[in-house]
C-alpha cells in the first residue's frame, strides 16, 4: 500500500474503498469484503444513508481501529456551527468510533465557514485527525488555505482521464492540499473502460483497464477510493502495486483530457438551485417525520 502524508503529519492510504451509490442492504457486506481484500481506507458520508452499515461492517471486521483511515462528508443541510457539530457527533454515534480520521465538506454552498469552524474545533479536540473539503473549486480551496485557522488536509473532487484538473493539481499543491479523486473511472462515461489507448497499455503490463486508470491516479500522487460491490472486482482494483506506467504510458493519458465535468458544474446557477431544493425537500422530510413521531 502507498501512502500520503498530509498537510499535518497524518498518514492517508493512497487507495481506499467509496460506497458512494452502494445501497444500505449491500453496504456492510461489501465494506466487509474490502477489508477482507486488503482495504485500510473506507470513504462515506452522511448523504450515502449508510454511515450505520459501515461502521458495522468496522466494528465486526476485528481490525484494530488505528489500522483504518475513515473519512465520512457533512451534507449541505448541517451546515453552520452549531448544526455541524452536533451531525459530526451523530456520525462518529453511527460509525461506533470515537474519532474519524478524515472528515470533509460535502459541498461548498450554504454556511460553509460556520461548519468548518465547527470541524477546526472538534479537530482541536482530538476527534478529528485532519479535516478538509469536497467539491471546492481552487479559489475557494486558496480561500479556506489563506483564512482559516487550519489548512485543509484534502479536497475530494471530480477526477479522471477525460476530466484530469491539472491546473487545480498545481494550485492544490501549492498550497499543500491533497486532492482525492471520487469517481476515479468517471463512472465509465464516455466510453471509459473501452478506449483503445487504455486498452493498449492495458495489454503491455496484462492489466485491466481499471487497473491502467488507478495507476495513473497514484502515480500522479492523487488518492482514489474507486466502488465495486463485487469482491473479485475490488481485489482487482487493489492489485496496481505491482506495476509502473512509463512517461510514455501517462503523456498518452494525459492527451486524452477534455478539460470538463462528465458530470456537472458547481458554478452553474441551474444546479445551485438543485442542491438547494434538494436541501429544502430533506428539510420537508425531516419535519414530516417529527410531526409523526410526536403525533
Amino acid at each position: 500500500m502507498n501512502y500520503i502524508t498530509l498537510n499535518n503529519g497524518v498518514r492517508m492510504p493512497q487507495l481506499g474503498y467509496g460506497v458512494y451509490q452502494v445501497t444500505r442492504e449491500a453496504c456492510e457486506r461489501c465494506v466487509t469484503d474490502a477489508l477482507r481484500a486488503g482495504y485500510r481506507l473506507i470513504d462515506t458520508a452522511q448523504s450515502y444513508f449508510n454511515e450505520e452499515e459501515v461502521g458495522r461492517a468496522i466494528a465486526r471486521s476485528g481490525i484494530p481501529r488505528e489500522e483504518i483511515f475513515l473519512t465520512t462528508k457533512v451534507w449541505i443541510e448541517h451546515y453552520g456551527y452549531e448544526a455541524c457539530r452536533a451531525s459530526v457527533l451523530a456520525s462518529m454515534e453511527k460509525l461506533q468510533v470515537d474519532y474519524l480520521d478524515l472528515c470533509l465538506l460535502h459541498q461548498p454552498f450554504s454556511d460553509v465557514y460556520g461548519a468548518y469552524r465547527a470541524l477546526e474545533d472538534l479537530y482541536a479536540e482530538g476527534k478529528i485527525r485532519a479535516i478538509g473539503i469536497s467539491n471546492f473549486y481552487p479559489d475557494r480551496m486558496i480561500d479556506l488555505a489563506s483564512f482559516a485557522r487550519v489548512k485543509p488536509a484534502v479536497n475530494q473532487v471530480e477526477i479522471h482521464p477525460h476530466h484530469q484538473q491539472a491546473e487545480s493539481k498545481l494550485w492544490h499543491d501549492k498550497y499543500g492540499v491533497q486532492l482525492e479523486a471520487w469517481a476515479p473511472f468517471g463512472e465509465g462515461r464516455g466510453d471509459m473502460f473501452t478506449l483503445p489507448e487504455l486498452k493498449a497499455i492495458g495489454e503491455k503490463y496484462g492489466k485491466t483497464v481499471a487497473q491502467v486508470i488507478l495507476r495513473w491516479h497514484l502515480q500522479r500522487g492523487i488518492v482514489v477510493i474507486p466502488k465495486s460491490t463485487h469482491p473479485e472486482r475490488m481485489e482487482e482494483n487493489f492489485q496496481v502495486f505491482d506495476f509502473a506506467l512509463s512517461d510514455e504510458d501517462m503523456a498518452a493519458i494525459a492527451a486524452l483530457d477534455k478539460k470538463q465535468s462528465s458530470f456537472f458544474s458547481h458554478t452553474d446557477p441551474a444546479m445551485v438551485e438543485w442542491f438547494v431544493q434538494m436541501v429544502e425537500e430533506r428539510r420537508k422530510q425531516q419535519d414530516c417525520t417529527k410531526e409523526n413521531k410526536n403525533w
